[in-house]
């Protein structure tokens, strides 16, 4: 995700706090016996805009026609994840009673384009951690980037996840409130995102 934000670097920068890349989010979650979350699979579907960058900048389908070939699928799998530096938490957060669960670092799964948007899947793994009171996020810190979870969080039944969208009106609440506390030439270093994630939460009813 780190070098699809350096594709953007060259374009003219839009009014502060709106987001240059859209992805639309899938979250599949792996539970063992005892509902314990142990890993997970994440589907990214980028926007057009945004494909179209990636597919030019690695010099993939150069006749536009957005069909890959089999060698061009391979190289382009996995390109969101070659950047990954240290402590980057690849915009997806888990926590447990407020105390943040760590994930490994991800495995690319599969890659394809559909109707001219790249959708990239990769997995991680996590220590076994109790599904019910889970809470996840999905954010950008600086926001450049926008997540949807358009698909969904899906895990076995009886867990479920219940996703509440953002406030408008808190978010640009919050956010007046950290550009008071910061100058105008420092607005970059901002940590706006969370204020614009939705906000997952695990329950577990025991069967009947």
């Amino acid at each position: 995700m780190r070098l699809i934000t350096l594709l953007f670097a060259v374009l003219p920068l839009p009014a502060f706090a709106h987001p240059h890349m859209f992805v639309d989010s899938r979250l599949d979650l792996v539970l063992d016996e005892a509902q314990n979350v142990t890993g997970l699979t994440l589907s990214w579907t980028y926007d057009d805009f945004t494909t179209l960058l990636i597919l030019e900048d690695m010099g993939l389908d150069p006749d536009g026609d957005g069909t890959l070939t089999d060698a061009e699928l391979a190289k382009l799998r996995g390109f969101d994840l070659v950047e990954w530096p240290e402590g980057f938490e690849g915009d997806l957060y888990f926590y447990r009673d407020g105390v943040q669960v760590p994930l490994d670092h991800p495995v690319p799964d599969s890659v394809a384009v559909t109707d001219g948007r790249i959708t990239a899947t990769h997995t991680r793994t996590l220590t076994p951690t109790p599904a019910e009171g889970l809470q996840i996020r999905q954010y950008d810190p600086t926001f450049y980037v926008a997540y949807t979870l358009s698909g969904g969080v899906h895990l076995p039944a009886p867990c479920a996840a219940d996703i509440t969208p953002p406030d408008p009106d808190a978010a640009t609440q919050a956010l007046a409130e950290e550009l008071k506390k910061v100058p105008e030439d420092q607005y970059s270093v901002l940590q706006i995102g969370v204020h614009y994630a939705e906000d997952v939460r695990i329950t577990c009813n025991a069967p009947s």
